[in-house]
């Protein structure tokens, strides 16, 4: 059996948008029957470490330095390796080639110098400035399966028939505490919405709880969740950061709200909003007027959201996870 490693973590601060994409790679390895090892720091987040044992993949422990990562891979007899870090020295990936491994790299706008056979970088108009093979664009977007099998056969037509359903979430940590600057956002739209916002910890949700709803105005508070594709499927709006999880939101037709929460989802807001696949309601802590007024204009006029349901639709078909397999395994069968 042909076995990938895959290097990458998570944690409260660093999030969970490397693990979400990495396991949506490693479902698409495994249903080919490909033997598939996490090698990954999860930061002690619950939710992180039940997405792997729920799908049956094997975690080891991080190597601390590139000799000991070039170890596991010839423990594990790795026919490469998947790397998704913004912080993993480069010197690891360096050494893992030298030691004739093909690495296949996941990138972000930059490949912050690490060395690889493949790069992956599903961000929207990329281009990315590196040797090696290319895959770059939302045709290359990593969706899980638990996404894909929602997507539905044509892009939503949304009507006025009921109060819109709002899904908001921020990651499996919502480090920045998006989730009650949102909510207050919601209720300053001034308008009736049945709201299910994402609180990832405790303090999250007593934060959300006191934050007070307006007249046909209903919030529900929840944990996370594995159950957050099927919500979304159901959602007339959805509010989320712009990271990874946009190109899920897209894929399932979802009209959607984006804030840019960190400096490195900049670029990718303002290309999706100016595309016209989502809204923008700015950056996270610095909102202004204009955000409750596109919250408004959503919340109560269908037409507007289905304009944005299918034009994110169209622009992710869901196929990118086979399209990035069938290149890995075609660089992990050849000969170095």
């Amino acid at each position: 059996m042909t076995a990938i490693g895959i290097r990458c973590d998570a944690g409260p601060r660093t999030g969970v948008g490397h693990l979400v994409r990495c396991v949506a790679l490693a479902e698409e390895l495994t249903g080919r029957g490909v033997d598939v090892h996490f090698l990954s720091d999860l930061g002690g987040v619950t939710w992180a470490q039940a997405q792997l044992e729920q799908r049956g993949l094997p975690w080891h422990p991080a190597p601390y330095d590139e000799v000991g990562l070039v170890a596991a891979v010839r423990r594990l007899g790795l026919a490469a390796l998947v790397v998704d870090s913004y912080t993993l020295p480069p010197q690891h990936t360096v050494a893992v080639r030298a030691a004739g491994t093909p690495v296949l790299a996941i990138v972000d706008g930059t490949t912050r110098g690490q060395s690889a056979d493949i790069y992956v970088d599903q961000n929207l108009d990329t281009e990315l400035d590196a040797d090696g093979v290319r895959l770059t664009g939302l045709d290359y977007a990593l969706l899980r399966s638990a996404i894909r099998q929602l997507r539905p056969v044509a892009a939503p037509a949304h009507s006025d028939v009921r109060t819109p359903k709002v899904v908001a979430f921020f990651g499996g940590t919502d480090a920045y505490r998006a989730a009650p600057q949102v909510a207050r956002l919601l209720t300053d739209a001034g308008v009736p919405f049945d709201a299910t916002v994402v609180a990832a910890d405790e303090s999250l949700r007593s934060e959300l709880l006191a934050v007070p709803a307006g007249p046909g105005q209903r919030f529900e508070i929840i944990g996370p969740t594995d159950h957050l594709p099927k919500l979304l499927a159901d959602a007339d709006l959805v509010v989320s950061a712009s990271g990874t999880s946009t190109w899920e939101l897209l894929c399932l037709g979802r009209a959607a709200a984006l804030v840019w929460v960190v400096d490195n989802q900049i670029l990718g807001y303002h290309r999706t909003v100016a595309r016209g696949y989502a809204a923008g309601l700015g950056r996270l802590g610095a909102f202004d007027d204009s955000a409750a007024g596109v919250l408004r204009t959503l919340l109560t006029d269908p037409a507007q959201r289905t304009a944005l349901a299918a034009a994110g639709w169209a622009a992710v078909d869901g196929r990118g996870v086979e399209r990035v397999a069938d290149a890995l395994l075609v660089r992990a069968g050849s000969p170095r």
